[in-house]
């Protein structure tokens, strides 16, 4: 079981501050089956990998912090989204990849066929997706029923104005204007959250969900980064993101209502209140469609590392197993500090149990 909850909140009494990510760690050129390892200066040790951008300011933070501990060692992480990251770590030309959607039957296989073995993933942090909307500084708190984001989402709401939203927002100005949908344009673990959820909570829906869909209304734009911006720089607009780029971006959030019928403003609280209790199953691969429970927030994942079960050099082996333990142990109090859900420390210690007994090395 999932102890989501009281893990928060007992990191949480102790953390002051808000440690904000810093700089893109951009990615070495890769040339053969996962990177060579060689650095070009200094001796350290490269390992390289890409992949979500939902956890992207987490890593970056993490790694920056690590690096600057381990002077022997130096990871990069590149924010390209869940799909290309996927791709590239079953290609082999880095040393991990990150997703927040699980892998597919079909990639697992793919997996197989090339290295001969079963992938790992495991599970880093958790959190919310919402809905980031641009109406001026007049409109700070904007609620959604079901019937208003599906609508949105689907185009059949237009404007925001329109009485299925001013319903739930009697005292609030909404302007005459068009609404614009702004939606990710590449392959995003995000999506998958966003389209599980709402394919499961919007009767009329009629795109699937995945990594990648063809939605019937919006704008497309880049990771999560650039969703943010589109937002930002686009009034009577509305998007989905991960909760820590609405927060470190100042946008203002929308509360949802959920499958209880209750509206939930979100946060790292409401969010760890849909994983408390949960029970995962052994790969990892949990899924929350639409939560139940009066306090939870209706759109929340997991996201996880993807690491291969051989590498061939030793020394990577051993620092990916270090710098895991690491996060899951003293990194967690920058999960907090950003505004991420940690995992409890049952799933931390399975974690660590998983990659210590099944990485391995060539040598």
């Amino acid at each position: 079981m999932l102890s989501f909850r009281k893990r928060y909140r007992w990191i949480a009494a102790f953390i002051f501050g808000v440690v904000f990510a810093t700089g893109l760690a951009s990615c070495q050129p890769q040339t053969t089956d996962q990177t060579t390892g060689a650095a070009p200066q200094g001796g350290r040790l490269l390992v390289n990998g890409a992949g979500a951008s939902f956890p992207a300011p987490l890593y970056q933070t993490w790694i920056t912090t690590y690096n600057q501990q381990n002077p022997d060692v130096q990871f990069n992480y590149q924010s390209i989204g869940s799909g290309a990251g996927v791709n590239q770590y079953l290609e082999g030309t880095v040393d991990f990849g990150a997703t927040d959607e699980p892998l597919t039957e079909d990639e697992r296989k793919r997996y197989q066929g090339r290295f001969n073995g079963e992938p790992i993933q495991v599970p880093m942090t958790g959190g919310a997706i919402v809905f980031a909307y641009n109406l001026g500084g007049d409109v700070t708190n904007l609620r959604l029923s079901r019937e208003a984001y599906c609508g949105i989402v689907q185009g059949d709401i237009k404007t925001w104005n329109d009485p299925r939203i001013t319903q739930q927002n009697p005292n609030v100005n909404l302007p005459n204007t068009p609404i614009s949908f702004v939606h990710r344009s590449d392959g995003s673990g995000t999506t998958f959250l966003f389209t599980n959820h709402i394919a499961t909570a919007c009767p009329n829906w009629t795109a699937g969900s995945g990594k990648s869909i063809s939605f019937p209304v919006g704008v497309g734009a880049r990771g999560n980064e650039g969703v943010t911006a589109q937002v930002q720089q686009t009034p009577g607009s509305i998007g989905y993101v991960e909760y820590v780029y609405a927060r470190q971006n100042n946008l203002n959030m929308a509360t949802m209502q959920n499958r209880a019928g209750q509206f939930v403003q979100p946060s790292p609280e409401t969010a760890a209140r849909v994983l408390e209790g949960q029970t995962i199953p052994q790969n990892f691969a949990l899924e929350i469609p639409d939560p139940e429970g009066q306090e939870a927030y209706p759109i929340v994942g997991l996201t996880w590392l993807l690491l291969y079960h051989q590498y061939d050099n030793p020394a990577k082996a051993t620092a990916i197993k270090n710098f895991v333990n690491w996060a899951l142990s003293e990194g967690e109090q920058y999960v907090v500090q950003l505004g991420y859900v940690p995992v409890s420390q049952e799933i931390a210690q399975r974690v660590q149990t998983t990659i210590n007994e099944r990485i391995a090395s060539a040598n």
